[in-house]
């Protein structure tokens, strides 16, 4: 049942039925649009001809009398062939050039107009959720992506932190050496007696076939540890300088040999004018003798680097320095050496070489 457009929907008319020869679709949308013809009406009453409301009814009136021309207060019926009515279907304005059903027609008093049951026109949507106008209204304010890092750190912050990074390296820097002296010092004071494969005697100076008061305390400190039995072999090492008769480990060998030491138990390097010369050519021997530890005898300021150059090549070695002589018996001696020695050991881990500076010790 449909209901006429006026604004107050107090009238209604019934659908026909669906007629093969009509025109008219058959639909159960009630809400489609559809076009009404008068050809498809046989028979069409109109009442109440007024300016606001046309009510079209197809048959008769509800007291079972059907309109006539004759009552002009009620509904007339009317014929589309009746010359009468040429007024209400054409359009003199656009006769000939558009018909009344015809799209786009202009709407004239008088004349059948189609009835169009308009529905509201949906505006498109945008990805955004805007409908899609010429404007775009005002800006959306932007949120913060998620997983966005935070903003970056003043300027002045990382200034900070770069002078506390720079402050820290300069004090590392100053530390270093203090450090490395107190290192020296304190492996001075040890004393490794455990049991090893070879006693090592680094050379000193040597007159002639005679051992300097240095190198004597050394071998004297050797011959000790050899009755002691920390090791089976001694092995004493050094070369000569230019216009020498004896090399330092020949000379240190002649005297361990004098003090009772049998001669088969020890080896004489005469290779080396320095720690670093001396420590890899013992290298060789303890390959060539299957040895791996040692125990090594030298100045007590001395102990430190030469444990570290035996441990670079190979030999895990302690240090049993010895603590007589002229190289303990003077502080002012013990501080030159351990300065000397921490100079040469950072020396050697920067530049790998040795720095020995030779003190002939009367």
């Amino acid at each position: 049942m449909r209901t006429a457009n006026d604004g107050r929907g107090d009238e209604t008319w019934e659908d026909p039925a669906p007629d093969a020869a009509s025109s008219i679709p058959a639909s159960s949308d009630d809400d489609a649009t559809r076009v009404m013809s008068r050809d498809d009406l046989p028979t069409v009453t109109r009442r109440g001809d007024t300016d606001e409301t046309t009510v079209l009814s197809r048959g008769p009136l509800p007291d079972g009398t059907v309109p006539t021309d004759d009552d002009p207060a009620g509904t007339r019926a009317f014929d589309r062939n009746d010359p009468a009515f040429d007024g209400l279907f054409t359009d003199p304005a656009t006769s000939g050039s558009a018909t009344p059903d015809a799209p786009g027609a202009p709407d004239v008093p008088g004349r059948t107009r189609r009835f169009v049951h308009d529905r509201p026109r949906a505006e498109a949507v945008r990805p955004t959720g805007r409908p899609s106008t010429d404007d775009p209204g005002p800006p959306r304010r932007s949120r913060p992506a998620r997983g966005r890092r935070p903003a970056p750190r003043p300027r002045g912050r990382r200034r900070i932190r770069l002078r506390w990074i720079i402050t820290l390296i300069l004090v590392t820097a100053l530390a270093l050496p203090p450090a490395t002296w107190g290192w020296v010092w304190y492996t001075a004071r040890q004393d490794d007696r455990v049991a090893t494969d070879a006693i090592v005697v680094l050379g000193a100076s040597q007159y002639n076939g005679v051992p300097s008061p240095v190198f004597e305390a050394r071998l004297r400190h050797a011959q000790v540890l050899y009755l002691d039995g920390v090791a089976p072999m001694i092995v004493t090492v050094g070369g000569k300088q230019p216009g020498d008769n004896f090399t330092e480990a020949a000379a240190g060998r002649n005297w361990l040999v004098e003090v009772g030491i049998p001669a088969d138990r020890i080896i004489a390097v005469e290779e080396g004018s320095d720690t670093l010369q001396s420590i890899r050519a013992v290298s060789l021997v303890f390959d060539d003798n299957g040895w791996d530890d040692a125990t090594l005898v030298s100045d007590p300021w001395h102990s430190l680097r030469s444990k570290v150059m035996a441990s670079d090549h190979g030999i895990d070695s302690g240090t049993s320095p010895s603590r007589s002589g002229p190289a303990v018996i003077e502080r002012r001696t013990q501080l030159w050496y351990i300065t000397r020695e921490t100079a040469s050991l950072w020396y050697y881990w920067i530049f790998n070489d040795s720095s020995d500076i030779r003190v002939n010790a009367a």
